[in-house]
């Protein structure tokens, strides 16, 4: 079984641009292997930003 992670806080200020990174057409996956995030939390950026405009 792989170990958890710590869990860790982004600020809105670096969540925006990795969205705007994916909007710009890089691969999910490439995002998270240069930024060390999980796949989820970006996802859930991506949901939220997208919907909202708002990472909050």
């Amino acid at each position: 079984m792989t170990p958890r992670r710590e869990k860790r806080e982004f600020m809105n200020e670096f969540k925006v641009p990795m969205v705007k990174l994916y909007n710009s057409v890089k691969p999910r996956s490439e995002i998270a292997k240069e930024y060390d995030l999980t796949l989820s939390a970006l996802n859930n950026w991506i949901r939220r930003i997208d919907a909202t405009g708002s990472a909050k």
